[in-house]
């Protein structure tokens, strides 16, 4: 048995700050799965060999060794457990793949007897294949902190993963701007969720993936003067409405959903907490084409990256009472308001565990707060995996992701030619 208890004396615990208390709240104090779920070729290595490794890395990674105390919002030490209570195996049904590990993560309750609420996870198959998973609670960790910690506990030369960002002033007009978007969370909202967003939660997830190569993304946003971020959002944006189109028969207004944005810098990047802010975009889902679609997303990413509203939201929300940013998050980001977040992260070079080089990565989030879908995109490799996290109550749902695939053919289809 590895204890990771016995480890110098103790660090003080992290306060929470306004992203990890609205995180707390929207899950209503229950730990958020939030992780990496990496495939490889081959066979898979030993259970005691995974154990071994996380237990040795473990010691170093505070995030490890804290928790939400229970029904309060206060990070306490949480040191007195095993490995073998973190590190589990388990075997993928035939037919099952990385979607299938997903919603097992999602569905299994996160540790919370005391324990500190994370995970690593060793699935069989399918096929001649296996993969490994970390997870842990959102309120303690953000998605470029859980891919720090996925590479530096699984990877054989921890290194890599999603860079870290420098801080920098914001121009009035960010300021004002990101001012403006948190004072409107305190007003009704003037874009109404459209008619297939409208459903009462199930409370089940369910997941579903598609993948891209990287090159087609990046050769697309290149020759329309925009980032690989621009045609995922783009091909999204295109790939909701066709969905809407098909579930009500109907067009869908502009969909409203929250951009996760790191402010992680450099040096931060295994700190516990959420070092992020969120900021509202309309999906422009009206447009009848993906190229319209990519045209207005370049345009406002453009205005977002030139007038740094994403250091106008970090300095407002560092400025106030966390309890207040708190309360802002959780007005701005719930159901009621938007149809859910839009994340998207570039993990670095090649994961190797073993030996073993990862073939594929995906991010995942648990859904809260009323939401009815996630989606992700992660750039690993040359591979850009789309994800998506639905509500089960969202009808038909599952074929969004070859509507993005779809999506992205079309916007290929109208990329000039090389000469």
């Amino acid at each position: 048995m590895i204890s990771l208890s016995r480890r110098r004396r103790a660090e003080t615990p992290p306060p929470m700050g306004p992203v990890d208390l609205a995180y707390f709240r929207a899950a209503r104090g229950v730990p958020l799965p939030t992780g990496f779920l990496f495939g490889f070729r081959g066979a898979p290595p030993p259970l005691d060999a995974l154990r071994a490794r996380v237990g040795g890395r473990g010691r170093r990674l505070p995030v490890l060794h804290h928790r939400i105390a229970t029904h309060r919002p206060v990070v306490e030490r949480a040191d007195r457990f095993t490995v073998e209570e973190h590190v589990h195996e388990a075997e993928l049904p035939d037919g099952g793949g990385m979607a299938e590990a997903g919603r097992l993560m999602l569905d299994r309750p996160l540790p919370s007897d005391g324990r500190p609420p994370w995970e690593v996870w060793l699935f069989h198959g399918p096929g001649d294949g296996y993969a490994l998973c970390y997870r842990g609670d959102h309120t303690l960790q953000d998605g470029a902190g859980a891919a720090h910690t996925a590479r530096f506990l699984l990877g054989d030369h921890p290194a890599g993963g999603p860079a870290g960002r420098r801080p920098a002033w914001p121009t009035p007009i960010g300021a004002a701007d990101a001012l403006g978007d948190m004072l409107s969370a305190y007003r009704p909202p003037r874009d109404p969720l459209p008619q297939a967003f409208t459903v009462r939660p199930a409370g089940r997830s369910g997941m579903c993936v598609a993948d891209a190569p990287m090159a087609r993304l990046r050769a697309i946003g290149r020759a329309a003067g925009g980032t690989v971020n621009d045609v995922y959002l783009a091909a999204l944006a295109h790939a909701f409405r066709s969905w809407h189109l098909k579930t009500t028969g109907t067009p869908p207004p502009p969909l409203p959903v929250a951009m996760p944005m790191s402010v992680r810098a450099p040096g931060e990047e295994l700190l516990p907490g959420n070092h992020m802010i969120m900021t509202r975009l309309l999906l422009p889902t009206d447009e009848g084409s993906p190229a319209g679609a990519l045209e207005r997303v370049i345009a406002w990413t453009g205005e977002i990256r030139r007038t740094r509203r994403r250091d106008a939201t970090r300095l407002l929300l560092a400025a106030g009472p966390a309890a207040v940013g708190a309360a802002v998050g959780v007005r701005m980001v719930n159901g009621r308001r938007i149809a859910g977040p839009v994340s998207g992260m570039d993990l670095g070079g090649p994961l190797v565990h073993g030996g073993d080089t990862a073939v594929s990565a995906g991010m995942f989030t648990g859904l809260a707060g009323g939401v009815l879908c996630y989606t992700s995109l992660t750039g690993y490799h040359g591979t850009a995996r789309l994800t998506l996290v639905h509500d089960l109550a969202l009808r038909g749902v599952d074929a969004l992701t070859e509507h993005w695939l779809s999506a992205l053919d079309q916007l290929d289809d109208l990329r000039p030619s090389p000469r």
